[in-house]
């Protein structure tokens, strides 16, 4: 055979591989992928398509390694890099993923898939400001790309402008009518008042050939959009539903959360953080940090009002919103080069016995700079920071640490009602939420017992009854002075990255408060767990 009939074949058998991909025919794209690399076992296209191959089947050790084989074998390809970025920070290898961003940056591509892929690192990274400008780039390079146009969408929400995230939305159904994911963003973006899109959503459910992941997202927004209409049975059908079809799609290491706990609890003693004497300097909460920013850590459960407590605070012209923070976390893998793709484990907490938290701290500042707001506080509402509250009292004594309470059936049932992106892994069945909750409300006593005085417990349904007297409570914990703007938080236009995206955009109310109350029945299960545990309750009220 010639070399350009071997050139030839090889374009016509690649142009198939990328064809069969694109058409979800995975397991013939593979083939194709073999019968390239066997007439050319160093061909570029060939290993990358080997790389996307693995991705769509879900097989992440091929996927490193082709990706692998196609920077060492062309070391200026932008979207291999950027795909080992994003792998890397997937598997919690933070270094190495550093290491894969700067090499696509290098690259200075102009490929839409690219600028895309860089998006999704930045914000793994939580750097949602730079995200938005590559998710942009990919748009206006590739402008009807669902993928694209969906991830620019979900960036927009986080930035606050739900309008302009809505008509995206819309236009991806309009395009690709089956995206479940945008689909799930619209139903949360509005109120229904009628049952249309409900009807739409059911049909798409039961689809012959619909994943389980696609059903999940389809039955959570149908549930949603029965709670608007005030249908409560067939809501609680349809998160039930959701709920189920999810749990099989995760896996959740409850033996190992156990031993987080169990870690954290025997290791993060008050006695560790005052060893070097840079922990016992209690924060009375009154005076203003003096040099440069220092951060408010708002955490507790999510759905239980930190948000809430961030719209209140970032109000204040010296408070600057910095969103969900994932850079604490990040530091101490930095630090440590801990590479365990789990979130938390306890081996991770041991890594981090060792390190010098003066270090963390340094690193956490750093890395959050073009977060910070140049003002001299900034909120970082990352939900599960609750975790780290010794090392961050010991590696940034200048922090203060804003704890949210809810009623646990309230905080326990908007969670199970919630499909979480990566995060949240026991909020999908009812027994596994209570417990999760349980082993957190045991930790906070914990904490609260340790380190007197060094957090702020704020009820959520005392800030939502009550606004002015606990804002004031709150702004007073900074050493600010109060202004009105605190009260009227709805008005800001800034960043909220929170499942409630689209609610604390409206006044505070107590809608939610006793939600649960609606459900009673069919929340037996995890009110028995509960109950059983001997966890704090709130009385019922009316």
């Amino acid at each position: 055979m010639s070399e350009q009939t071997d050139r030839e074949s090889l374009q016509a058998i690649l142009k198939r591989g990328f064809d069969l991909l694109a058409r979800g025919e995975v397991h013939k794209a593979g083939e194709c992928c073999r019968q390239a690399l066997a007439i050319k076992p160093d061909l570029v296209p060939a290993h990358f398509l080997v790389g996307l191959v693995a991705l769509e089947s879900r097989d992440r050790k091929t996927a490193f390694s082709a990706f692998g084989s196609v920077t060492r074998l062309q070391k200026n390809h932008a979207a291999a890099w950027a795909h080992l970025a994003k792998l890397f920070m997937s598997e919690g290898q933070v270094n190495r993923a550093d290491a894969a961003l700067q090499e696509a940056r290098k690259c200075r591509s102009d490929d839409p898939m690219v600028h895309d892929l860089l998006g999704g690192v930045a914000s793994l990274m939580g750097e949602y400001g730079e995200a938005r400008q590559l998710f942009e780039a990919a748009v206006d390079k590739a402008p009807g790309h669902p993928a694209f146009l969906l991830n620019l969408a979900n960036n927009l929400v986080y930035h606050g402008e739900t309008e302009q995230a809505e008509r995206i939305f819309a236009r991806i159904i309009d395009i690709e009518p089956h995206s479940p994911q945008a689909h799930w963003a619209l139903a949360g973006s509005r109120k229904a008042t009628d049952e249309e899109h409900i009807g739409q959503l059911s049909a798409l459910a039961r689809h012959k050939g619909v994943t389980p992941r696609a059903q999940a997202f389809y039955y959570y927004a149908m549930g949603k959009l029965y709670e608007d209409l005030q249908q409560w049975d067939s809501a609680f059908e349809a998160f039930s539903k959701g709920a189920k079809i999810r749990r099989t799609t995760v896996e959740y290491d409850e033996a190992g959360e156990i031993r987080v706990f169990e870690f954290l609890e025997k290791h993060f003693t008050r006695e560790w953080l005052e060893a070097d004497g840079s922990g016992d300097t209690a924060q009375t909460g009154n005076s203003v940090q003096q040099a440069g920013a220092a951060p408010v850590f708002v955490l507790g459960q999510p759905r239980t009002g930190t948000t809430l407590i961030e719209r209140i605070l970032s109000s204040h012209s010296r408070v600057h919103s910095a969103g969900e923070l994932q850079q604490f976390g990040l530091a101490i893998r930095r630090l440590s080069n801990f590479q365990d793709p789990r979130r938390f484990s306890a081996e991770l907490f041991e890594a981090a016995l060792d390190l010098d938290c003066v270090k963390i701290g340094e690193l956490y500042m750093e890395t959050t700079r073009k977060m910070q707001g140049g003002k001299p506080w900034f909120v970082d509402k990352l939900p599960q920071n609750y975790l780290f509250i010794p090392l961050i009292l010991k590696a940034l004594p200048n922090a203060r640490i804003i704890h949210l309470t809810r009623d646990p059936r309230d905080a326990c049932f908007s969670s199970f009602k919630q499909l979480f992106a990566d995060a949240y892994l026991h909020s999908y069945d009812q027994e596994e939420m209570a417990r999760h909750h349980v082993r957190y409300w045991h930790l906070m006593n914990v904490w609260r017992d340790r380190f007197p005085g060094r957090f702020l417990d704020v009820s959520y349904e005392q800030t939502a009854g009550d606004l002015e007297p606990n804002a004031r409570k709150l702004i007073e914990y900074l050493g600010l002075p109060w202004e009105e703007a605190c009260l009227h938080f709805h008005r800001q236009s800034g960043a909220v990255s929170t499942a409630s995206a689209v609610q604390v955009r409206e006044p505070v109310h107590t809608r939610s408060v006793g939600r649960w109350r609606q459900y009673e029945r069919q929340l037996a299960p995890m009110l028995r767990s509960l109950e059983a545990s001997g966890v704090e309750l709130c009385p019922l009220q009316g």
